[in-house]
């Protein structure tokens, strides 16, 4: 349900590569991944895609002998069929995933100024020892900061932390914000199949941490982990994504975190999976059972509206509707670049959007990332 409200409406649930030189070569990864990048360009608004991934060659053939496939539920529960399609696909998408040549062609193409670029989600890698998973985000964190010092222009950087831990999250936290110059992390939706807020995490601290360096925390699916009846037609991603990432959210609303932490900048994917588009329910169930209400004293909605969505909804109704709930400077163009299920057409998809003042479209297209990613 999306209101239109009157002027003056007080309700709170509502929301009204080229190589690099010498001197560059010398020159520390931060200072060339925190170098300025311009937020306008002849006049005209930057764009930056702040939903796309890197896939770390060096740190998959590394863990290949683990078989990560194991623990993967986009693995775990996914036919034969969507297996064979996804190797294939593999494939013939690595050079896009693994490399920089034909990511700067796509995003010329795509009308993209700036990747915010962030991992592959099946190198998480939280079904390691803690130690090996802090290990393996550093390597995956290095080489995200070093895609960005080669083209500060065209890159900023999202790494990864072993939430496994919470110690040692919070940890390469500061050393890739610090050390590295990367802009926020990418996280799953759960841990090894637990919730974010499941109390034997231990990971308030890490979001205390990132509310308090101001960091981007963006939430990321990887299939929803109780996925059995989810094999077939690809479900596990068309319905298991944002089902994972619905039940994410409603843990981080629910479970106090947002209203603890009332700074911290949590971006979801996919236009928010279906909570965005369908909070009226537990706003009721709030108002209705006291047991909605054990830790949270406002509306559920309205600790959501704290969240940031991007635009990969591949409907220009749903997008504007989105737009109107929440307010264009809570969306961010996103391509989920470069798989099959994201949006090739990012600018396509907000210009079709019928009624958009230029100024929400510049926020959308760049200005909420540039403030969120620190861009200056």
């Amino acid at each position: 349900m999306f209101y239109t409200c009157t002027a003056g409406c007080t309700d709170p649930t509502h929301h009204h590569a080229p190589a690099r030189s010498a001197a560059a070569r010398a020159t520390p990864l931060k200072a060339m991944a925190t170098r300025a990048v311009a937020r306008t360009r002849k006049g005209k608004m930057k764009v930056v895609d702040l939903h796309c991934h890197y896939l770390n060659p060096e740190v998959n053939a590394k863990t290949a002998d683990l078989n990560p496939g194991q623990y993967d539920p986009s693995v775990i529960f996914a036919n034969a069929l969507t297996r064979e399609t996804n190797v294939k696909q593999m494939k013939t998408r690595a050079p896009k995933l693994t490399g920089v040549a034909e990511r700067l062609k796509d995003m010329d193409r795509m009308g993209v100024d700036i990747q915010a670029v962030c991992p592959a989600p099946f190198q998480f890698f939280y079904f390691t020892e803690p130690d090996h998973g802090a290990q393996l985000a550093r390597e995956v964190n290095e080489g995200i900061a070093k895609i960005v010092a080669d083209t500060p222009d065209r890159f900023v950087g999202l790494g990864s932390v072993p939430l496994q831990n919470a110690e040692l999250a919070v940890r390469e936290l500061d050393y890739a914000v610090k050390n590295l110059g990367l802009r926020g992390v990418e996280v799953c939706t759960n841990v090894n199949g637990k919730d974010l807020t499941d109390p034997s995490l231990g990971l308030e601290k890490f979001f205390a941490r990132a509310e308090e360096l101001g960091i981007l925390i963006f939430l990321h699916p990887l299939g929803y982990t109780q996925g059995e009846r989810l094999t077939d037609h690809y479900f596990n991603n068309v319905i298991g994504n944002p089902l994972d990432s619905t039940v994410a959210v409603a843990h981080l609303i629910f479970d106090g975190v947002m209203a603890r932490h009332p700074k911290l900048k949590v971006l979801v994917a996919h236009g928010g999976g279906y909570l965005a588009h369908y909070w009226a329910r537990m706003d009721h169930a709030w108002r209705a059972r006291p047991d909605t209400r054990t830790v949270i004293k406002r509306p559920p909605s309205s600790y959501l509206e704290k969240f940031y969505f991007d635009t990969i909804t591949h409907d220009p109704v749903m997008l504007k509707r989105l737009v109107d709930r929440f307010g264009a400077d809570h969306v961010v163009l996103g391509t989920d670049y470069p798989y099959d299920m994201g949006d090739d057409d990012p600018l396509g998809m907000v210009a079709q959007v019928k009624r958009l003042p230029r100024a929400e479209r510049d926020l959308i297209v760049g200005g909420n990332a540039a403030k969120l990613l620190k861009i200056k």
